[in-house]
């Protein structure tokens, strides 16, 4: 056995460990994430709506919109005074 294949061997089991620990995650746990990331953006987004007669606005990628879903309301009033201070 060559040295290149004891490295193929040892990456595969690095592979599958990793495989093993992402597949670990409860699925129900990430799905409530994204359905909360989702409502986030939408959330974020209604924000822009109603601030454009204040000239307010708060970007919507998925930073911001992750931001909201881990957080909930609490991450939404953090966005706003962040918008507002700097």
């Amino acid at each position: 056995m060559d040295s290149f294949n004891v490295f193929i061997i040892i990456g595969c089991m690095i592979a599958l460990w990793v495989a093993g620990k992402v597949f670990s995650i409860p699925i129900k746990a990430i799905a409530k994430l994204i359905g909360n990331s989702i409502l986030g953006g939408i959330l974020i987004f209604i924000i822009n709506i109603i601030g454009n007669a204040f000239h307010f606005h708060i970007g919507l990628n998925i930073a911001t919109s992750l931001l909201v879903g881990i957080l909930g309301i609490p991450g939404v009033i953090l966005l706003i005074v962040l918008k507002l201070f700097i």
